[in-house]
């Protein structure tokens, strides 16, 4: 039981404070009889909050930046119409900055066995699992003088998927990758393991390709055509280790390697290439595969909605052995880490070489554009420090991808702008030069 600000005025005027209500609760004890007899009638009018019955419907993900709409249906089994002012509570961080208290109060007038439906929109700041809080529900008399307050447990859940921004470059490499296609399939015509189409024969055609079917049908005799096989393999390796936490444009590193994972895993699926993801620190954080071409971008992005950066040090060896387990056949690794010099020569470098004697492997890495611009700097000798300091470790990043380089890796380093279609281009001149 809780005395309303109304009360409480009229208390003022009418009534002085003598002590406690019940254990509990501080209030005051009318001496005015009219007020005590309109205030206990309030109380007594008040629907029961313990009562009620709450359900939940509505959106159960939604992208990082969209809205997600969820509806908590209220019934009022009592015999009083409830009058309420509800409050939907879930983490700050399933609102916009500033929008908490409009987003999660509502008003509404319940009459007595029947059922209302209200909405609260989310919008959410972070990627993950959402899950509502209690439901806080205080209940008016009908003069609003006391009310009744009592709290649910609604359970329910929203996942936040990457937003996956880099979608906007699909169409482009689409239009290079059906460019790339046709070119391949007129230059190694009668080549490959992929069928591909029929034609005549001509004198000094294999006479293993005639198709003696086709060629029972028609008057003449059919040979069969290849084109190269399609269906390659591609492991997306995430590094979810402590530099995968460095922020970059006020987002971590993993934000903008599963950005470019994403319009890798969608260009490539539209290639016929098979794709599975590996995330990994110092055990399995996810793992997708054998998944078909039509699914596998929605597994892949629930499978990164719940992914965050753990602050260890990744076992370089474990990921080498998981990623080996994961493509037992030649695949093509793309492994999505750093390229600072302590993490790649003491870690990566000494297993590097049991990636690369069964696998083509690309290393793809996140770089910082403040770097760039503090390289930039002049004016004062605090900018000149800034600047001598940028290019420096920019010379670091340069000499660990020659060094990967030499063992026959090919390195991506780019802004989390550039670096999603930058490993789109990679990819596709792999296939081009004929390394997948």
């Amino acid at each position: 039981m809780a005395l309303t600000g109304r009360a409480a005025l009229l208390a003022a005027l009418g009534s002085i404070p003598v002590g406690i209500l019940e254990p509990g609760w501080t209030g005051i004890l009318a001496v005015n009889g009219p007020l005590a007899l309109a205030c206990a009638c309030d109380y007594a009018l008040a629907a029961p909050v313990r009562r009620l019955l709450l359900d939940r419907s509505g959106d159960t993900s939604a992208r990082l930046g969209d809205t997600a709409d969820v509806t908590l249906t209220i019934t009022n089994p009592s015999r009083r119409p409830l009058r309420a002012q509800v409050r939907d509570a879930w983490p700050p961080s399933s609102w916009q900055p500033g929008t908490e208290v409009e987003g999660s109060r509502h008003r509404l007038t319940v009459p007595a066995g029947e059922r209302r439906r209200v909405t609260t929109r989310l919008r959410p700041t972070r990627r993950g699992d959402r899950q509502a809080d209690r439901v806080t529900i205080r209940s008016y008399g009908p003069l609003g003088l006391f009310s009744r307050q009592g709290a649910h447990k609604v359970p329910w859940t929203v996942r936040v998927l990457p937003p996956f921004t880099s979608r906007k470059h699909l169409p482009s490499k689409l239009a290079r990758l059906r460019e790339l296609d046709g070119r391949t399939s007129v230059l190694t015509r009668g080549e490959g393991t992929e069928f591909d189409s029929l034609r005549e024969y001509v004198p000094g055609d294999d006479t293993r390709s005639i198709d003696w079917r086709a060629t029972a049908r028609h008057s003449t005799v059919a040979v069969r055509t290849w084109r190269p096989e399609r269906d390659r393999h591609i492991l997306l390796v995430l590094d979810t280790g402590r530099t995968s936490a460095g922020r970059v444009d006020d987002a971590p590193r993993l934000d903008a390697s599963m950005d470019a994972a994403l319009l890798l895993a969608a260009l490539a699926s539209r290639a016929g290439d098979r794709v599975a993801l590996l995330a990994y620190d110092r055990r399995v954080r996810a793992l997708v595969q054998g998944r078909s071409a039509g699914d596998v971008l929605p597994t892949l992005v629930d499978a990164m909605a719940t992914l965050e950066p753990e602050l260890v040090e990744t076992d370089a060896r474990g990921l080498t052995a998981a990623a080996l387990r994961t493509a037992p056949r030649r695949s093509l690794i793309v492994l999505l880490t750093t390229l600072d010099a302590a993490p790649v020569e003491e870690g990566l470098l000494p297993v590097l070489p049991q990636l690369t004697q069964r696998h083509t492997v690309l290393v793809a890495s996140v770089a910082d554009p403040r770097i760039a611009r503090m390289a930039r700097a002049r004016g004062n000798a605090e900018a000149v420090y800034e600047a001598a300091s940028a290019a420096q470790a920019q010379s670091e990043r340069r000499r660990t991808a020659e060094q990967l380089r030499r063992h026959g890796v090919t390195v991506v380093d780019a802004t989390p702008e550039d670096l999603a279609p930058a490993l789109a281009d990679a990819y596709l001149a792999l296939k081009a030069a004929g390394r997948l």
